[in-house]
């Protein structure tokens, strides 16, 4: 394994920190505020942010996530991985700018592997161009979201078109979304991971409606997490994503690279906020002398870095082992990065605020808000506590197969 990056990935990544310097830290808290205040159905972004995209776009630092050359950039998951650092240390604003921001990431991703030429026309092409949004409507309120084979959303076939009931929540982005992937049961009587299927629905359908944008911890503007409700929402049979039956196989496959991107943009805010820490630790004096000189500040800064360099080692080994041998071959690897890195991130931010005092409460620095927004990355994909019992699982299982394969094998005949 080389992790360093060729020269076409590296002049990308150094052209993304410029153009970040110039167009995003500077306005950054103006473009938060800005998603808040004007995203709305029929607005999917804000004009301040239509602009920085559109120079993104003209640059050519736009849709880098896609590993295929026809829609893409061409990129390995690991290289993108370096460019999803560098976007992470501003979460919101950055991949917005360069057209690489969940879910739309994810809905692309599964469109180009999973949909028809109509679908991606249709659906796939406006998210490539920038035109529109997408939202990913999986989670629901009445079931354990860690467990989607209790989903209770049915979509029936009648007369050529799905007819949709059920209800929905944390359908994030769903505000100024053009449409949803919905992962619903069409299929109540199969084994548990055949039962469900994906199925596109335009946000305009009747029958389709998103009743709020779900507050979380205080927040509840932007694109939001959304609640939905399915009410007789028909839409035609030629809208299935995949094959029948196929939700779950399609979830891994859009969950697989995701979940690389996630852990590397949290990788790249807990760098920043190490930054943070150090030019606070170095400017600020407190009980006669700077609080650099202080060994709980030291120590601080010291764990922070140790931590922050082992997650993206073993970020970057699941993406190039993706890469190399195949989602299925890196679960387990994707697995513990999800846990190691949402771990790291929010573990970073809290040293970071605490060095800060009340400064680091307050949304004078993106401290605070790159903390509400981390936080999710424990829930958000499966929580820890699957992961780490999925984890547990497959080395359980390992460790059993060796003890099988040792009681299998023919004593050796003394010599």
């Amino acid at each position: 394994m080389d992790f360093n990056p060729s020269p076409e990935v590296e002049s990308l990544r150094e052209r993304i920190e410029a153009f970040m310097d110039e167009h995003c830290y500077p306005v950054e808290a103006e473009v938060i505020k800005a998603i808040d205040d004007e995203v709305k159905p029929g607005v999917p972004y804000p004009e301040i942010l239509v602009e920085i995209r559109a120079k993104a776009k003209e640059e050519g630092l736009w849709n880098l996530f896609l590993p295929g050359d026809e829609f893409g950039a061409g990129l390995t998951n690991w290289e993108y991985g370096i460019l999803c650092e560098q976007m992470g240390r501003s979460p919101i604003v950055a991949p917005m700018s360069f057209n690489c921001s969940a879910p739309d990431t994810g809905n692309s991703e599964i469109l180009v592997d999973h949909g028809t030429p109509e679908q991606k026309e249709r659906f796939l092409q406006p998210l490539l161009d920038g035109e529109s949004r997408s939202c990913f409507s999986m989670t629901e309120p009445e079931v354990s979201g860690s467990d989607p084979t209790t989903l209770q959303t049915r979509a029936e076939l009648q007369d050529g078109e799905w007819v949709i009931n059920g209800h929905k929540w944390f359908t994030s982005g769903a505000n100024g979304a053009e449409f949803a992937i919905a992962m619903v049961v069409t299929d109540p009587d199969a084994a548990p991971y055949t039962r469900a299927s994906m199925i596109i629905v335009p946000i305009d359908n009747p029958g389709f409606e998103l009743i709020r944008n779900v507050s979380v911890m205080g927040h509840d503007g932007g694109p939001g997490h959304c609640e939905i409700r399915y009410t007789d929402c028909r839409v035609p049979e030629s809208n299935l994503l995949g094959e029948r039956g196929a939700g779950f196989v399609i979830a891994q496959d859009r969950l697989g690279p995701g979940r690389i991107h996630h852990c590397m943009r949290a990788i790249g805010t807990a760098e920043r906020a190490i930054e943070m820490m150090c030019e606070r630790a170095n400017s600020r004096e407190s009980f006669g002398g700077p609080l650099a000189d202080k060994q709980f500040v030291q120590d601080f800064i010291a764990k922070s870095r140790m931590e922050v360099d082992q997650a993206r080692l073993l970020t970057l080994y699941a993406a190039w082992q993706m890469d190399t041998e195949g989602k299925r071959r890196a679960r387990q690897a994707i697995s513990m990065i999800k846990v190691v890195a949402a771990n790291v991130v929010m573990d970073v931010l809290d040293r970071a605020i605490q060095l800060h005092g009340s400064l680091g409460m307050s949304d004078d620095t993106p401290l605070a808000g790159m903390w509400r927004f981390s936080r999710m990355l424990r829930v958000a994909d499966g929580p820890d506590e699957v992961h780490k019992m999925v984890i547990a699982r497959r080395e359980l299982n390992r460790a059993a197969r060796r003890v099988e394969t040792v009681a299998e094998e023919p004593e050796k005949a003394p010599a």
